[in-house]
Parts: structure tokens; sequence; C-alpha cells
């Protein structure tokens, strides 16, 4: 099993700085939240309520790190400035085959279009399968949400399927469902030139 620095660090990349959430982040989830161009493809641009985050949101993040494993939501800093630039999230599925692992990312739009959601997905991916145990990482979104699935496809996941699931706010675009990516470790392995043995 991984363990923490005691910073709560899970890693860092050329740029990131991925680490545990504490309750001193509602500031900045609500702030995050707040911006409809964010929220668009979440909740059709709606705000998630600080009171939300504070009591909700942010504990159940914190909850992942009392669990062995490694997996969780981790906030994404800026290695540079230390500014917030949004999270991401690398845990088992609900209710998902073992060694299945989500994938998820929701950044600030100052950080859109950088090249941070590829950079942090390809490190959380290659953790999962290197030092996590991860068997196979998934990540879904909107079928129109393009930037979303580009960094996915960037990240070495490969579309899957499109499908129809209920969602609980109006989201424009809803209408052409969503689609699913995924890796395996094998994929990943041969796709990063690792040999058997």
């Amino acid at each position: 099993m991984t363990e923490w620095p005691a910073e709560g660090v899970l890693l860092e990349t050329g740029r990131l700085v991925l680490r545990q959430f504490t309750m001193s982040d509602a500031d900045n989830l609500a702030s995050l939240d707040a911006d409809p161009d964010v929220m668009r493809f979440v909740t059709g641009g709606l705000a998630t309520s600080r009171e939300e985050i504070k009591d909700s949101i942010l504990p159940g993040f914190m909850a992942w790190y009392r669990c062995p494993g490694g997996y969780g939501c981790w906030a994404a800093d800026e290695k540079s400035t230390g500014a917030f630039l949004g999270w991401f999230r690398f845990h088992p599925r609900q209710g998902g085959p073992a060694g299945e692992i989500v994938l998820g990312f929701r950044l600030r739009k100052p950080a859109w279009g950088k090249g941070y959601a590829t950079e942090g997905s390809q490190a959380l991916v290659r953790i999962g399968f290197t030092e996590l145990g991860a068997r196979r990482v998934v990540a879904e979104t909107m079928a129109v949400n393009l930037a979303s699935r580009r960094v996915l496809e960037k990240a070495g996941l490969n579309f899957v399927r499109i499908f129809h699931q209920s969602w609980p706010y109006q989201v424009d675009g809803r209408e052409f469902g969503d689609v699913e990516y995924a890796l395996s470790k094998d994929e990943w392995k041969q796709k990063n030139g690792f040999t058997a043995g």
C-alpha cells in the first residue's frame, strides 16, 4: 500500500502537485463550482453552494484518505505558484469489479487548454497501474464534451461506448448521451513499451 507523506501529497508532475483536500479548501471549491462554464456539463451551469461543499462534498473527499489503497479525490495545485487549479478523482467504481478505477477531473477555466488535465490524468493512470494495483481505468463524460474527450484520449484511454443515463439536471446536449473511455493495465503496458516478464 502507498504511504502518504505527512503533507498529504499523492504525487508531483512537472507542473502539478496533487494533494489531499482539507476543510480550508472550501473557498477554492466554491469558486471552482461557481463558474457556469466549469459546471456546464455537470449541472447545466448551476453553482454548488458553499454549504453543500463544506457539509457534504469536502467531508466525502476527505473520507477517502482514511481508506487503504491510495485512492481518492485530490486537489491540484500549480507547482510554480501554489495556485489551486481544481481536482482529480481516482478511486474504485462503486459496485464495480475489483481493480476498476474511475478517473475524473474538474479544473478552473484559466487552467484550460494548457495540458494540465492531460498531465494529471496521465500521472494518475501511471501510478494506478504501477503502484496502486489498478487493473482497468474508466472515465465518463457527456458525448458533446469534446474537450474532456480529447483529454481522455491524450491520457491513453480508448473509446468504449455511448450510453444514456438519467441525470438530475437539464444540461444542453444530454440527448446525445454519455461516453465511456477505458484502459486496461495490459493495454497501458503495451502502449508504454513494457514487455512481458
